[in-house]
């Protein structure tokens, strides 16, 4: 039997195991309306095309909502048309691929979700809907690791930053989703590996879904293949600790190698390699020499549009101490505790560092942020380089969550209620009219190849990207269906 006996003022408090089996009433219902709140929000301002991602994006969701995947040469126009009309933007970042027909040069993951919400007229839902999974998942994860009010300090950080309002605000961009993905995995697995007293096939059904949900991330933004590797690697080291049964790891592993064959397949099907994607060759790029400049650049940006990470390097730093003054300490409760924090820890930060890690290598947000363009301005201008390191915030919602845990139990709703008051400002100064420019709304061409924003967003025929009338700020913002598209139909 656990006890909550300290020897030392400096060691862990023992969560007991009553205080895991169930969430309290209250804990849920502040959950929920941390929710709530964050959905009203992010419903109260209208939405609009910012960058040619967000037209490539909308594109491949219409011509998936007609059943097509490719496009004919006719089709496409017709598309462009559509978008046209109702938008005021035609198609961007499209491929002309070898058999003549289009397909965007966008990893095709998102418009397959978010078709669903398009064909009911909620597209905005598509973002909070996977907000929702991954408030389950932390809430869950944290609840299991950090006993009382952890799963609900862990759902508020994560919808708290003005980065996950922001883009989740942004209904036509995949960020917020996938990153949503990986949180709802993170917090499944979490509690698949410290929940030793559940049932094996409730652990194997909970450790299942975490794999998929991350797959489904990867499938949206294929360097979140990163996290998903992480959490592997962290499932084989430690599955014999956290006694899972060999079969769990079987239906596990299975998953992740169906995943693995399915994009292989999909890429070689339609870019023309299995690991071939719509960019063309040396369009997105990392190198050692990006590192200095988005050094100096990121840091601030991501500060500012994501708080909640400061707590969350205090939460690595307090746990190696812990985990060294617990080193040789003859309360077995305190030792073990401090091992499995130590544990969790370790893996959450692997996965967030190694994720930021590569995008400090990214050669475009460095180019970007010496060129003094959109991207690499302050307020808007952050909204388009931020949006690659979206991914780590519900692992460091999770280590957040632990920081807040371990403070006098009146301190967190006060830390919790400055970071929520930082995020809505984030999100008015990411989202701002200023920042972004043109009197539209829109964004202005850069210079060099390409001409847009982004990596790889030089119009093709009939594409143009300007400043579109807002879709309103209800759950709508789909855009008539018209007559259809000529044309045949896609493979």
């Amino acid at each position: 039997m656990l006890t909550t006996t300290l020897v030392k003022p400096e060691s862990p408090p023992t969560v007991r195991p009553e205080e895991r089996r169930g969430a309290s009433v209250a804990e849920m219902a502040v959950a929920a309306g941390a929710f709530a709140l964050f959905c009203i929000v992010v419903l109260t301002k209208a939405t609009r095309l910012l960058e040619p991602d967000d037209a490539a994006y909308l594109a491949s969701i219409i011509a998936l909502s007609h059943g097509h995947l490719t496009l004919t040469t006719a089709q496409y126009h017709a598309v462009s048309s559509q978008m046209q009309g109702s938008y005021g933007t035609g198609i961007q970042q499209w491929v002309h691929l070898a058999d003549g027909r289009w397909m965007s040069e966008k990893n095709p993951g998102y418009p397959f979700y978010a078709v669903f919400f398009y064909w009911i007229g909620a597209l905005r839902a598509a973002p909070l809907f996977a907000a929702g999974a991954a408030s389950v998942g932390l809430f869950a994860g944290a609840r299991q690791w950090l006993g009382k009010w952890g799963g609900t300090w862990a759902v508020i950080l994560f919808l708290s930053s003005g980065a996950a309002i922001a883009f989740a605000w942004r209904d036509t961009m995949p960020s917020f989703t996938d990153a949503s993905f990986v949180a709802a995995g993170a917090g499944a697995l979490v509690w698949t590996m410290l929940a030793t007293e559940a049932t094996t096939r409730l652990r194997t059904v909970i450790g299942l879904l975490g794999f998929v949900a991350l797959e489904a991330a990867v499938f949206i933004r294929y360097t979140d293949v990163v996290l998903l590797a992480v959490a592997t690697i962290a499932v084989l080291c430690f599955h014999r600790r956290a006694h899972m049964a060999a079969r769990a790891l079987w239906w596990w592993f299975g998953s992740l190698g169906a995943f693995a064959a399915l994009v292989l397949l999909f890429d070689a099907t339609f870019y023309g390699g299995p690991l071939k994607t719509g960019y063309g060759a040396g369009e997105i790029t990392f190198s050692l020499s990006a590192i200095g400049p988005n050094l100096r650049l990121m840091p601030s940006h991501l500060v500012e549009a994501i708080p909640a990470l400061l707590l969350g390097l205090a939460a690595l730093g307090w746990i190696a101490v812990r985990l060294v003054l617990s080193t040789g300490n003859v309360d077995p409760p305190v030792a073990t505790t401090s091992r499995r924090d130590a544990a969790v820890g370790s893996v959450l930060a692997v996965g967030w560092f190694g994720l930021w890690g590569l995008y400090a290598a990214y050669t475009w947000t460095a180019r970007m942020g010496a060129g003094g363009g959109p991207g690499g301005g302050g307020g808007g201008g952050a909204i388009h380089i931020i949006r690659f390191y979206l991914p780590a915030i519900g692992l460091i919602a999770l280590l957040g969550a632990w920081f807040l845990a371990q403070l006098p139990r009146w301190l967190p709703p006060v830390l919790l209620a400055a970071v929520a008051g930082l995020g809505i400002w984030s999100f008015e100064s990411l989202t701002a009219v200023g920042a972004l420019g043109g009197a539209g709304g829109g964004i202005p061409g850069l210079p060099g190849a390409g001409g847009g924003v982004g990596p790889g967003s030089g119009p093709p025929p009939g594409g143009r990207l300007g400043g579109g009338p807002p879709s309103g700020s209800g759950f709508g913002g789909r855009p008539p269906s018209g007559s259809g598209f000529g044309g045949g139909s896609a493979p």
